[in-house]
């Protein structure tokens, strides 16, 4: 499973990496709202939770499933408007981007939460057309009547909507994120200076590498592949693609491939100290390695200390080659390590790698 983008023909200064405080906002919202998602962030979390007007604290939970369950599109409103533009400078001047924004893109970014059209295929306008009116309240109706009632406020009177959460997003900024985006805008624009200048010295493969391990670029295909755990599709064309650094978004890998908008990649700051991830495929193989009853006995053992095949094989019952089998899994997983000593071959688990297992998986979901 992944997401390709289609760069044939990108040009090299088509390609930008540019910090977003409208994005940013978005991922602060979500860190506030899902703080197990974020666990290095508990601290800045509870400080502002805890300085929070109660009355904006309600506000958020209006309609947090703009930011919490989904990663909502609005928050990246330049993506949606022609010729390529570019995020702000300023929240104030993105916000002026969201508001060029159609009422049918606006409609349409704020639905992604009722997950009712395929995300990269082009459906009927929704403002409308009243099966597709219809078929949205319905798939709403299944998340909860809160999500009803702001469905039918946002298909009947758009710009009432659009008015609140502008006026929503200028209060948060005046009650906690000009604060925390002036501490971040200065990591983030070296961020993008750094990628940048790998990408003109070095090629967009090495600039991808340094975005992300779970970015490749397939030269023969042209096109670049993010490993997640969803399909889709999208092309960069006249208008280019788009790299957004985040310093609140670790572990989420967000990727805009929405049908007619700009392709855009929103991707978390590295930081030295952390593992690289595990691709889709090693989570996969991992997870399947231990599913079967016999290997997790044989883990109960190796987890002890080494043994040699033939020891696993009389205290399992079992012969040495069923033994071998299941061994290979595990080894091919890269679970069990294996170790001469003289004429004995020893396997024993590698415990620091099952340890792991929970967050691995945990960011693979969430990427």
């Amino acid at each position: 499973m992944s997401v390709s983008i289609d760069v044939t023909g990108l040009r090299p200064e088509r390609v930008a990496f540019v910090p977003s405080p409208l994005a940013e906002l978005g991922m602060a919202l979500h860190a506030l709202s899902e703080p197990a998602h974020h666990p290095g962030l508990q601290g800045w979390a509870t400080g502002v939770t805890a300085r929070l007007d109660p009355h904006l604290a309600d506000r958020m939970c209006e309609a947090d499933f703009l930011w919490r369950t989904t990663f909502s599109d609005l928050f990246l409103p330049f993506a949606g408007l022609p010729g390529g533009a570019l995020p702000g400078a300023t929240l104030a001047e993105e916000l002026d981007l969201l508001d060029k924004l159609t009422d049918e893109q606006f409609v349409d970014a704020a639905l992604e939460f009722t997950c009712m059209a395929q995300y990269d295929t082009q459906i009927p306008d929704i403002l409308s057309n009243p099966e597709v009116r219809r078929r949205a309240l319905e798939t709403a109706s299944s998340r909860g009547p809160q999500q009803v009632r702001f469905t039918r406020r946002l298909l009947d009177d758009p710009p009432a909507v659009r008015a609140w959460l502008r006026r929503f997003l200028q209060d948060c900024d005046e009650a906690f994120f000009a604060e925390t985006w002036s501490r971040l805008s200065l990591q983030l624009a070296a961020d993008a200076r750094h990628k940048t200048d790998v990408l003109r010295r070095r090629g967009l493969a090495e600039a991808l590498a340094a975005v992300s391990p779970a970015l490749t670029l397939d030269k023969d295909a042209g096109r670049i592949v993010v490993d997640k755990v969803v399909e889709g599709r999208a092309a960069a064309g006249a208008d280019g693609l788009l790299l957004v650094p985040t310093s609140l978004g670790r572990p989420h890998l967000n990727v805009l491939h929405r049908y007619g908008w700009q392709p855009l990649l929103h991707y978390p700051v590295g930081s030295p100290e952390l593992s690289c991830p595990p691709s889709v495929e090693e989570l996969t193989l991992r997870m399947t390695a231990l599913s079967h009853p016999v290997r997790m006995r044989l883990c109960r053992h190796l987890a002890r200390s080494a043994y040699t095949t033939s020891d696993l094989a009389q205290v399992h019952g079992m012969t040495a080659p069923e033994i071998s089998r299941h061994l290979g899994v595990l080894k091919k997983a890269g679970l069990v390590s294996t170790r001469r000593r003289g004429r004995y071959v020893l396997h024993q688990l590698d415990v620091s790698m099952v340890a792991r297992l929970g967050s691995d998986f945990l960011e693979g979901i969430l990427r």
